[in-house]
């Protein structure tokens, strides 16, 4: 069996076994649910209800703001409460509806495709659009507008990501267990667009059982295959994987569709093969509760805007104090100290670990090991990086590539001096960005200024 990887990467503590072989649970309680107006890169959608209104379970609560943007949709049956901020998992404060569930679930009637191949690629895209799917991974790029690109027949190859590469995480693998006809059923429909695509279920080595079932499943099918990987972090960024199943290289300048590829998580395919052959908007998402911290590490189905909390007590609370929560996992999910923020599209664990290793660690000079560099997926030098960083020299930043860091964290994973190499990076490639955006919108608004003139 040929296995494919990257140069680089980093091999972490797994710490699957906690939950990879708990069956995913129905999850639906009662009480007050919370719908951020921005679950996706792009416009915030905009509220379509106001407070008192009464809605169910499947219904639009707010439309897309943009073309680069995406509607939200009602998990429950309930009365509209409030209409005011709430803070996210990451810690921001977020224009949000509240909904106070019924504890009924009525739905509205959702309507499916009968046989999704007799539609046409645009009323598949508009299906996927209506649906209010986004890159479910973390990203949360507008799925209509990823299958949307200027040439469908330039794309080679649809690849459906199915590392999961980050420790502890398994609802994707649950997934692929529990439902791989259906994610076999979401490849096809994405093939329709793209007429000389192959579809590659893309699947690391330590999950052997998920790649049995898909070779069986896809047997006879001209158009799909299974590739598998090496087990490594982080085999399932998108550059990563691309490269190898494919061979082709994308920098930051570039769209995986400028090398011909599209790549969608497993998430994102089950939500479009239940948009467009059973007509059901992206309501739900598969989320994994684990961590050392936790009573009983399991996966959940649980409805988009449930609160963390909620589903944390589902799994017995701690069964003893954590000293870190993490929304994701632990090398590239979000610090957290409030639980009571809501489950969005995008977000796919909570991580509670009963010993913050990273804090615990003293920083130290660095040694010139050069351990930085060989992790580094992208071939980069992040002590250097981060020395500039650190020294505010945004010219030499730039030149040394800083802008290609996938901030996958794997230098300060190996870095002996317990460097915080990723974090200083990624603080300076967001100033840059904002510097570089701040410039574009100034010699914007002079050019206006003087056509006017």
């Amino acid at each position: 069996m040929s296995q494919r990887t990257f140069k680089g990467g980093v091999h972490p503590f797994e710490g699957k076994e906690l939950s990879k072989d708990k069956p995913v649970k129905e999850f639906r309680p009662e009480g007050e649910y919370v719908f951020p107006l921005s679950q996706h890169i792009g416009a915030p959608s905009k509220a379509i209800v106001e407070v008192g209104d009464t809605v169910l379970r499947g219904q639009k609560i707010a439309e897309a703001g943009g073309f680069v943007s995406s509607p939200v949709f009602s998990s429950v049956s309930g009365t509209v409460k409030k209409l005011e901020k709430r803070r996210g998992a990451v810690g921001d404060m977020v224009d949000s509806i509240i909904i106070e569930s019924d504890g009924k679930f009525n739905s509205v009637e959702f309507k499916g495709t009968e046989d999704p191949s007799k539609l046409s690629s645009e009323e598949i895209i508009k299906k996927i659009q209506e649906a209010g799917i986004v890159g479910m991974g973390g990203a949360g790029f507008p799925t209509h507008v990823k299958l949307s690109p200027k040439d469908p027949k330039k794309i080679d190859y649809i690849i459906m990501n199915a590392a999961e590469c980050e420790p502890y995480l398994t609802s994707d693998y649950r997934t692929m267990i529990e439902s791989p006809e259906k994610l076999v059923s979401g490849m096809k429909i994405i093939l329709s667009l793209f007429p000389k695509a192959q579809g590659v279920f893309a699947i690391e080595n330590n999950k052997l059982d998920c790649i049995e079932i898909f070779n069986k499943l896809i047997k006879g099918e001209e158009r799909m295959s299974v590739t598998v990987l090496v087990t490594k972090y982080p085999q399932g960024g998108e550059r990563q994987i691309i490269h190898a199943v494919t061979g082709r290289d994308i920098n930051s300048k570039m769209l995986p569709a400028d090398a011909g590829c599209i790549v969608d998580n497993v998430s994102t395919i089950a939500a479009i093969d239940d948009a467009v052959s059973r007509g059901i908007p992206l309501i739900d998402r598969t989320f994994t509760v684990t961590g050392d911290a936790v009573c009983e590490p399991r996966n959940f189905r649980v409805p988009c805007g449930v609160s963390f909390q909620q589903i944390l007590d589902e799994a017995g609370g701690f069964v003893k104090e954590p000293e870190k929560l993490i929304s994701g996992g632990p090398m590239m999910g979000f610090a957290m100290f409030d639980l009571s923020a809501p489950v969005t599209k995008t977000t796919s664990a909570l991580l509670a670990l009963g010993f913050d290793e990273a804090s615990a660690e003293e920083t130290t000079n660095c040694i010139n090991c050069g351990r930085c560099v060989d992790a580094c997926p992208e071939r980069l030098i992040p002590s250097r990086l981060a020395d500039y960083a650190m020294y505010g020299n945004d010219e030499l930043f730039e030149k040394w590539y800083g802008l290609e860091c996938i901030e996958c964290g794997s230098c300060s994973f190996v870095c002996p001096a317990k460097r915080p190499l990723a974090q200083d990076i990624k603080s300076k490639k967001k100033f840059v960005l904002a510097a570089k955006r701040a410039a574009q919108a100034a010699l914007k608004a002079k050019a206006e200024e003087k056509s006017k003139g």
